[in-house]
């Protein structure tokens, strides 16, 4: 008796063209489907030439002979085979449309896995990559597939005490025009919310390539904190002497005596933000939203080594290196950087600094 032949689906033929369409190894998937090879490229063929209409459950496709209805003529047979061949070439071009559709949103679920945060990041991401996408399209795929931020949680700690005695000096980087790297750093201190504490992160950024020079976590809002972060980006730039500005916020942290005297030590002129005017500082408040809204929100950091560890992973990889900044023209801070000059590798030795104590 002869042995009857496996009968295979529309269904089951489309998704295992779609699959070597992907890029799947053809013998794999002749084993795990239990066909020849032969039979999956004739699928291909078929569908590339005809789409899913081509791929019949079994045998060959059946010839379609026109039939004539009582009173017809040639004419109205013309009409029905022009039909009929324009019903098969719709169909055709839906089913690329849907595979198309298949890749590129699978390229923005990989976008998103880089931390991707926006739509209209997003987008230029993908344009980065060779694919003709449109902002709006992107927004609704995203929203479709959960892959839009998470909102900042409304509860903020106080992480700026700027009721003290030590002196504030005025704002030096309002209306300045930057030209090069280490002209101008920003620095600002936020909370980050572990399971059973807050952890505080310090950050020092160059306002010009928008990259995290210096940054530094604790449990504590010493000044030591800021400190740590200003050593980290002094020890990476070494900015020459007098040529940079370094503005913050009014926080005792960044006006105590330590502070101020590693400014002085290297020749770095203080700037700190008017009364009740975040916007002096927006640079420094933009990363930190960032920060909050593509890593920090939605995650659980068991304590702060995690955080630690997590948050340097962001900065230095993600943001430093992968992620697309509007004001770069939708580039990195690291590739954009590499365009200008060397940062003061010649600089000259810090004056010693001043001893102060600081809370």
């Amino acid at each position: 008796m002869s042995k009857k032949a496996r009968v295979f689906s529309r269904e089951m033929k489309l998704s295992a063209v779609r699959r070597m369409i992907a890029g799947e190894n053809v013998s794999a998937l002749a084993r795990e489907l239990k066909v020849l090879r032969k039979d999956l490229y004739k699928w291909r063929a078929g569908f590339r030439a005809g789409g899913p209409a081509a791929l019949r459950q079994r045998g060959r496709p059946r010839k379609v002979v026109p039939v004539e209805p009582p009173g017809a003529g040639p004419v109205a047979a013309d009409d029905l085979a022009k039909s009929q061949q324009r019903i098969a070439e719709l169909e055709r071009k839906i089913g690329q449309q849907q595979v198309e559709l298949d890749f590129f949103r699978q390229a923005l679920r990989q976008v998103r896995g880089k931390r991707q945060p926006s739509d209209g990041r997003g987008a230029a991401q993908l344009r980065r990559e060779g694919w003709a996408v449109n902002r709006k399209r992107v927004l609704r795929l995203m929203r479709v597939d959960n892959l839009l931020c998470l909102r900042a949680r409304p509860f903020v700690p106080v992480t700026t005490d700027s009721q003290h005695g030590w002196r504030v000096v005025p704002n030096l980087a309002r209306g300045i025009q930057l030209s090069g790297l280490d002209q101008l750093w920003v620095a600002d201190i936020t909370y980050v919310r572990m399971r059973e504490e807050f952890a505080y992160l310090a950050i020092v950024l160059d306002a010009f390539s928008r990259r995290v020079v210096g940054w530094a976590l604790e449990t504590h809002l010493q000044a030591s904190l800021a400190t740590a972060a200003l050593t980290m980006a002094l020890t990476a730039r070494r900015p020459a002497l007098g040529s940079l500005i370094h503005h913050s916020d009014r926080g005792v942290q960044y006006a105590c005596g330590d502070y101020t005297a590693v400014l002085n030590a290297h020749g770095i002129r203080a700037s700190m933000s008017r009364v009740g005017n975040p916007y002096d500082n927006a640079r420094a408040e933009s990363f930190m939203k960032t920060l909050k809204m593509e890593e920090v929100d939605g995650r659980d950091y068991r304590d702060a080594d995690q955080a630690r560890r997590a948050i340097g992973a962001f900065i230095e990889q993600v943001y430093n290196r992968q992620r697309l900044h509007s004001a770069l023209d939708h580039r990195p801070p690291a590739e954009y950087e590499a365009n200008f000059p060397p940062h003061g590798a010649a600089a000259q030795q810090p004056r010693a600094a001043i001893g102060a104590t600081c809370p």
